[in-house]
């Protein structure tokens, strides 16, 4: 079976999001960084809750630490769905990502994000599931200590009632 990368920045780092909440099975997991990016958390949502996600916007001198996934075609297309590829939400950017251990450069796909607002802000519960998955992954201290700077906010009524829709309709069948 054929496998791509993928390379992500945000909660999809960590495995009990990917693997549970989305149903993606990848085959390895690879902590990893990409040059020529940066790692912001102004995307604003879909739900209109004023609440962010993170998105990656080219920055020459910048760098942004994720992990390389290795899944299929599929569930690539997978992910493209459920984080709203289709609806303009995210698009699918080709990237050459580097391997921290081994410095093995990667060809990846990865999603970025045009839509910013700056004021909107991540919830304190997604922060927690990307700084979650940059430890497990063992990303540089100094980017976890970065993550940990990142100002939040408390999820809102309207967005806690929503999740248990959007959890069906991401995990893969």
């Amino acid at each position: 079976m054929r496998h791509v990368w993928y390379f992500a920045y945000g909660s999809n780092m960590q495995s009990a999001t990917l693997r549970g909440r989305r149903g993606v099975e990848y085959r390895r997991a690879i902590a990893a960084r990409l040059s020529g990016w940066q790692l912001v958390f102004d995307k604003p949502g879909l739900a209109g809750t004023g609440e962010a996600y993170a998105t990656i916007v080219p920055a020459a001198r910048a760098t942004t630490y994720g992990v390389l996934f290795q899944v299929t075609p599929e569930d690539m297309t997978h992910i493209d769905l459920t984080e709203g590829v289709l609806i303009g939400a995210y698009r699918r950017v080709e990237v050459i990502a580097t391997a921290l251990h081994t410095r093995t450069r990667r060809a990846a796909f990865t999603l970025a994000s045009d839509r910013r607002h700056p004021t909107a802000r991540p919830t304190t519960r997604y922060m927690n599931l990307v700084i979650e998955g940059a430890v497990e992954h063992g990303l540089p201290a100094r980017h976890v200590d970065f993550l940990r700077t990142v100002p939040t906010r408390e999820e809102s009524p309207a967005a806690a009632l929503l999740r248990p829709f959007v959890d069906r309709f991401m995990k893969k069948r």
